[in-house]
């Protein structure tokens, strides 16, 4: 296991990785009302509007957030499995630690900032 990160921050990590698991969820189900990202893009585009160009934009920006939050939780996800692994807090790019502080507001991370943006930067 690194030694960069103590079981204590290890341990905070995880229960802040728990927190933003349930806090996605049920963000997701109340959007989502309980239905499928499917049932609810199909309601969204039936509702009874009279614009409907609006409401397929408003079906496309419903669908978008709904993708960014679940892809959130896909990721909180494999990062609560791998918490305790050898890799968790190192870098997958270059290797090297990712800072607690950095892990402290995005515990999910999975590139150290220099990785990150370069990895962002437009080519």
């Amino acid at each position: 296991m690194t030694t960069h990160l103590t079981v204590g921050q290890r341990a905070l990590l995880q229960a802040e990785l728990a927190l933003r698991q349930q806090r996605l969820s049920q963000q997701l189900e109340l959007h989502q009302e309980g239905r499928t990202r499917i049932e609810h893009a199909r309601d969204v585009l039936a509702q009874d509007y009279d614009d409907a160009p609006q409401r397929a934009m408003d079906r496309e920006v419903d669908m978008a957030l709904s993708e960014i939050d679940t892809q959130e939780l896909v990721a909180v996800g494999r990062a609560l499995e791998r918490v305790h692994a050898d890799d968790y807090g190192l870098c997958m790019d270059c290797g090297g630690e990712i800072p607690f502080d950095r892990l402290k507001v995005e515990p999910q991370a999975l590139r150290c900032v220099v990785c990150e943006a370069k990895r962002e930067k437009p080519r």
